[in-house]
């Protein structure tokens, strides 16, 4: 019989998550059965997962969601808007902000690497059920929005060349080929995945170069060497809706918010994959390590550089149609006298928007099949093929991507640019939430005295998550405060800003009224064992390869 003092997580004992075992004198949570490989195997619920993801496919799987349109595109809105200098401090900034998530997660997934582990699952192990159950939900309407979105930049960017194809033909034609990728064996999806991830990098690289070029003095026209003269004129801060030194604070803190959707969704994408990763220990955290570095580059350096060869009042960055024309890169080229490169640069910001779709389907269907084996969504999500492809997840999912759709209707681009608005801030309320399962997990850790058995840590911890977690609670507080500004209000403006905080609390406060859970479950309740011994037993079978010369050794370095 369970004491009374275990009694108040009732809800999370009986809400289809097992059941309170004693270990050690002490009535501990039991989110597994002992012995069980799977999560779906303790449920006794849904299929099973296959591990088909190499290191190569985790680590560009990740940059792959991170870098698309946000950085192609989007960079010159917050240029033309704010001017180079907060650009490129909001992506610095933004950038530590996603390196702390992502080394949450990473200590979190290398723990415990189960086959069919999602983000909601920990959040359920480790705080309240209630609250991985909001935060699952959250996070497929995100991923599943955010696939209808990518969808329409395609179609967007291959109307760049004119064709004669209605726009809603190339959106098929984008849904069909990410669903093709995703329906068969997980190791396809990753092959794939790569290769469209290297192309976009590779291109990415040769732009940072030519932009260094180009600020050199290397444009075949006369504009000759720029160096800092757009940060002198038109001035390296455009002060944001005052003047003065507060207006340029201002400028800063609107891009830092901006700069967040450009990363939004993409550290979840390492710990998402972890349980169909090969030998998840030593991957996940050569991923996790090389991550932020590798956004250092591209965003880093990418950002600077088009601070540095597009003056932030050239009327092109306001271009309303997202495509090569819009992308400061192309405008830079351009004044630069290069032409013939903006085809070949649309063309990388298609394979982006493609890669990033592509992602975004994998995790919003893992998602859903996660909260299907733990009860949170109807069991007909965790069914899997031979293959492991939890295929009616993914149909799912993929079929919100049709509200893409509704952008070959004037109107309905409008009602489509609003819900994709609203799934922006639900990134930073995900990221919220992991950083408090992050700080819970490690309580647990410490209590049962095994802190010193992970097998990946970080540095700074735990003080460094706690200054993050307040950061982007008033980063989501204050995503929409030009609103409240004289002349600014707009109800849409407000609505896509805030309206997802009080959806979250519905879902929160909801399922936790409905299963009467507990505000959280305590430290002592916490279970941090099961499925442990299996976890060390099975990684402690991966042999780190050994590499035959040189250029294999570079190869494993880099993959």
């Amino acid at each position: 019989m369970i004491p009374d003092s275990a009694s108040i997580e009732k809800g999370d004992a009986e809400f289809r998550t097992g059941f309170y075992e004693p270990r050690n004198g002490l009535y501990t949570e039991e989110p597994l059965a002992n012995g069980a490989k799977t999560v779906a195997e303790a449920e006794g619920r849904g299929g099973e997962t296959h591990r088909g993801l190499k290191g190569r496919h985790i680590q560009f799987l990740a940059l792959g969601g991170a870098i698309g349109t946000g950085l192609f595109v989007g960079s010159g809105g917050i240029l033309a808007l704010v001017g180079p200098a907060p650009l490129f401090m909001a992506y610095l900034s933004m950038m530590i902000v996603v390196w702390n998530v992502m080394n949450n997660l990473a200590e979190i997934v290398t723990f415990l690497p189960m086959k069919g582990i999602t983000i909601p699952y920990f959040v359920r192990r480790f705080v309240d059920p209630s609250l991985a159950f909001a935060v699952g939900w959250n996070y497929w309407y995100a991923y599943a929005i955010l696939v209808a979105a990518e969808a329409t930049a395609g179609a967007i960017l291959l109307d760049y060349w004119k064709t004669v194809v209605p726009n809603a033909v190339w959106i098929a034609i984008f849904l069909l080929v990410i669903l093709f990728l995703n329906i068969i064996a997980v190791a396809f999806f990753g092959e794939a995945e790569f290769w469209f991830a290297s192309i976009k990098f590779i291109t990415i690289m040769g732009l940072i170069i030519l932009g260094f070029v180009i600020m050199l003095g290397g444009s075949p026209n006369d504009q000759g060497r720029l160096g800092f003269r757009y940060w002198n004129n038109p001035g390296a801060f455009n002060p944001y809706l005052v003047d003065g030194t507060t207006g340029r604070f201002l400028a800063y803190w609107t891009a830092f918010v901006r700069a967040g959707f450009a990363f939004i969704t993409s550290p979840e994408l390492i710990a998402l994959a972890a349980g169909e990763t090969i030998a998840p220990r030593r991957n996940i955290p050569k991923a996790a390590r090389r991550f932020v570095w590798r956004l250092a580059i591209f965003y880093g350096f990418g950002s600077f550089i088009i601070g540095v060869i597009v003056p932030s009042d050239d009327p092109r960055l306001l271009s309303p149609d997202s495509n090569a024309t819009a992308s400061p890169f192309v405008i830079g080229i351009t004044r630069a006298g290069i032409g013939g490169l903006n085809h070949a640069i649309n063309a990388a910001i298609l394979t982006s928007a493609w890669s990033a779709g592509n992602a975004f389907l994998f995790s919003g269907s893992r998602v859903l099949y996660g909260m299907a084996v733990t009860g949170d969504a109807p069991r007909i999500f965790g069914i899997t093929n031979k293959y492991g492809v939890p295929w009616v997840a993914v149909l799912a999912t993929w079929s919100i991507g049709l509200l893409a759709f509704l952008n070959v209707s004037n109107t309905g681009a409008q009602v489509f640019t609003w819900f994709s608005n609203i799934s922006t801030i639900s990134g930073f309320i995900a990221w919220i939430v992991v950083m408090i399962t992050y700080i819970r997990f490690r309580k647990a850790l410490v209590h049962n005295n095994v802190l010193d058995t992970l097998p990946f840590k970080t540095p700074f911890q735990p003080y460094f998550v706690w200054f993050i977690l307040g950061l982007v609670i008033v980063l989501t507080l204050t995503n929409g405060f030009q609103v409240f500004f004289p002349d600014n209000w707009s109800v849409s403006s407000f609505l896509a800003a805030y309206i997802t905080l009080p959806i979250f609390l519905v879902l929160y406060l909801g399922h936790k009224a409905w299963f009467r859970t507990s505000w959280m479950i305590r430290v002592e309740h916490i279970d941090v064992w099961s499925g442990k011994r299996e976890m060390d037993e099975v990684c402690a079978l991966d042999v780190d390869p050994v590499p035959k010369n040189g250029l294999q050794r570079m190869w494993f370095w880099v993959a």
